[in-house]
C-alpha cells in the first residue's frame, strides 16, 4: 500500500445520497481478485449507456474531474453490500480521498485497508467543498496536520482515529501491519518448533 501524502486535485462533485456499493461497481464486475483495471468501470451505469457509449451527462466523464483524485460525495456513500471491489475500483480511478457527511460502516472501514482516505465531515462543510468542487478549484487535504485547505488559504480540520492515520502515512494494510512484527513471529515459530519438532 503506498504512503499516503498531502493530496491536491480538483475534486470531483457528487452529490448524491445513498451511493450503494453496486453503484460504485455493478456486480458483473465482481469476477476478478486483483485490485487493478476496475477503476474503468466505475460507476458503469452512469458513466456509459447500454451499448457501452460513454454518456455525456455524468461529472467524472467530464474535463478535469476525469483525473480528479478526491471525491465530494452525499450522505450514506458505499453503502449496500461489503464488496471490496467498491474502494479498489475509487482507488484504481484514482481517487485518494472521499469527503461526505458519512459512510457506510463497513465501506469506511474497507477504504483505510485499500489506501484511501474518507473524510467525514458535517453537512455545512461538505456542502463548501462542494462548491469549491463544481468552481472546479484546486483543494488540498492534509493528513499529518489533519487540514482541507481550499481558496484563499481558508481550511477545514478533520477528526481521524490516529491508529488508522499512522497506517495511511506509513502505507500499512493489514499484511503491512503483520510483517513489521515478523521478528517476533519468527521468534515463536523457532520456540515452538523447539518444544514440538513434529510441528511442521
Amino acid at each position: 500500500m503506498d504512503p499516503f501524502i498531502t493530496i491536491k486535485s480538483i475534486p470531483a462533485p457528487l452529490p448524491m445520497i445513498n451511493v450503494d456499493t453496486d453503484m460504485i461497481i455493478p456486480k458483473q464486475f465482481l469476477k476478478t481478485i486483483k485490485r487493478s483495471g476496475l477503476g474503468k468501470n466505475l460507476f458503469h451505469e452512469l458513466r456509459y449507456d447500454m451499448q457501452g457509449n460513454i454518456k455525456n451527462d455524468f461529472v467524472l466523464n467530464w474535463d478535469p474531474y476525469k483525473k480528479s483524485k478526491i471525491l465530494i460525495a452525499g450522505a450514506n456513500f458505499g453503502c449496500g453490500s461489503s464488496r471490496e471491489h467498491a474502494p479498489w475500483s475509487l482507488l484504481d480511478f484514482g481517487f485518494k480521498s472521499i469527503i461526505a457527511p458519512s459512510f457506510a460502516d463497513i465501506f469506511y472501514n474497507n477504504c483505510f485497508k485499500n489506501g484511501i482516505l474518507p473524510i467525514k465531515l458535517d453537512q455545512s462543510n461538505v456542502d463548501i467543498l462542494m462548491q469549491e468542487a463544481e468552481d472546479k478549484n484546486e483543494i488540498s487535504v492534509d493528513l499529518e496536520n489533519q487540514t482541507i485547505f481550499f481558496s484563499n488559504n481558508k481550511n477545514i480540520k478533520f477528526e481521524i482515529d490516529e491508529f488508522r492515520k499512522k497506517c495511511l502515512i506509513e502505507g500499512l494494510d493489514d499484511i503491512g501491519l503483520t510483517l513489521k512484527k515478523d521478528n517476533k513471529i519468527d521468534i515463536y515459530e523457532e520456540k515452538i518448533h523447539n518444544i514440538q519438532p513434529w510441528i511442521v
